[in-house]
């Protein structure tokens, strides 16, 4: 089969200066989203359930929370002795030492794999595309490279390292430029690149030669007039997370059934890291509306329009609205947090009042403790 003649490679050097209160500890591929799931789990579970099995994930940031999630790949079946699931962490201060690790490890990864296409993509872009649909669709305009758009009505809200671009009147893709956030209505790259392995080497050596380029996305889209470019479009829900507002709003996006129904049931199941927890109690005299909690937590509070991560504890008087809470935090007796998001084991202390907005919500950092006073 086609498909069987593809690998997968996650570039995972994304735009993270606009989300770095959640990146200090963890790449963001790793973040937490949707209470039980990472950003990875999405792109990822695209990638498995159209049939590939050889997948390349490519870190230049700390990856410790990254390979502790995806383990062995068991959960996307990927543990197998012929191909697989493989975790490169180039990680350096200094980004020259980090791009040399990444371009060596790159070039030894695709030298050794017996596909002869690639389809390069990164986390950032949340969606459930059906890839199956993109290869048939690469292979029939027999072009170098294919780039998968996502036409969007606002896109001043794509600016967080997103790129648009342009469609000549036969229907390729004549050029890429940073979006700025001028236009409203605009084509974005969802940063899903099909090629063959070879033309691939092609880019990865000019890479290595110049120091114009700062990654291999770059190197690409600036050589775009080189080649013949086919453009896909996705019709369905796509949200960019890289930036805090962006990652706030995917996260409320799922409150709205439609949503949920198209991210996690349309094209295929959505994998994650499972893990053996009880179910939520709910003691009496709590209230919840409109929200999505995971297994293992305690709701004696109210809980409105909000989304609770494992293991969270919400005491009695407790008010949470419009919140993303990670799992093992603690929210003691009387606290009011609205439009905030609690990263990680944060301890809430009784009476403790905070209001964020939804366009600028308020991140309160892994392994805080907030008093009252």
């Amino acid at each position: 089969m086609i498909k069987n003649s593809y690998m997968a490679i996650l570039m995972l050097n994304e735009h993270q200066q606009d989300i770095r209160n959640l990146t200090k500890n963890r790449p963001l591929a790793s973040i937490p989203i949707y209470g039980r799931y990472r950003i990875i789990d999405f792109i990822l579970s695209n990638i498995v359930n159209c049939g590939i099995r050889n997948v390349g994930i490519f870190s230049p940031n700390n990856s410790h929370s990254l390979i502790d999630h995806l383990g062995t790949g068991r959960s996307w079946d990927l543990n197998r002795n012929v191909d697989g699931l493989f975790i490169f962490s180039s990680y350096s201060k200094y980004r020259y030492q980090q791009n040399e690790n990444l371009l060596k490890n790159f070039i030894e990864y695709i030298s050794i794999s017996k596909q002869q296409n690639v389809i390069l993509c990164q986390s950032h872009m949340i969606c459930n595309i059906d890839i199956d649909k993109i290869i048939k669709n690469h292979e029939e305009s027999q072009s170098d490279i294919t780039i998968v758009y996502k036409n969007v009505q606002n896109a001043e809200t794509y600016t967080h390292g997103c790129n648009i671009i342009n469609i000549n009147k036969e229907g390729k893709v004549s050029s890429i430029r940073n979006n700025i956030g001028l236009n409203k209505e605009a084509k974005i790259s969802m940063d899903i690149i099909l090629m063959k392995k070879e033309l691939l080497f092609n880019f990865l050596y000019e890479l290595a030669k110049s120091d114009i380029y700062e990654n291999l996305y770059e190197c690409i889209y600036l050589n775009i007039d080189r080649y013949t470019v086919n453009a896909y479009e996705f019709k369905g829900y796509v949200k960019s997370v890289n930036s805090i507002n962006q990652y706030y709003d995917a996260n409320m996006d799922i409150l709205n059934p439609k949503v949920l129904k198209e991210l996690f049931y349309k094209n295929g199941s959505i994998y994650t890291k499972p893990k053996n927890e009880p179910s939520t109690k709910y003691v009496k005299n709590s209230s919840v509306s409109n929200s999505l909690i995971a297994n293992g937590c305690v709701i004696e509070g109210t809980v409105e329009n909000s989304i609770i991560s494992r293991q969270v504890h919400i005491s009695k008087n407790a008010i949470i609205k419009n919140c993303i809470i990670f799992q093992n935090c603690t929210i003691e007796e009387g606290t009011y947090l609205n439009n905030v998001i609690l990263d990680k084991d944060v301890l809430v202390r009784k009476n403790v009042k905070i209001q964020g907005t939804s366009e600028f919500p308020l991140v309160v950092e892994k392994n805080s403790v907030l008093n009252s006073n």
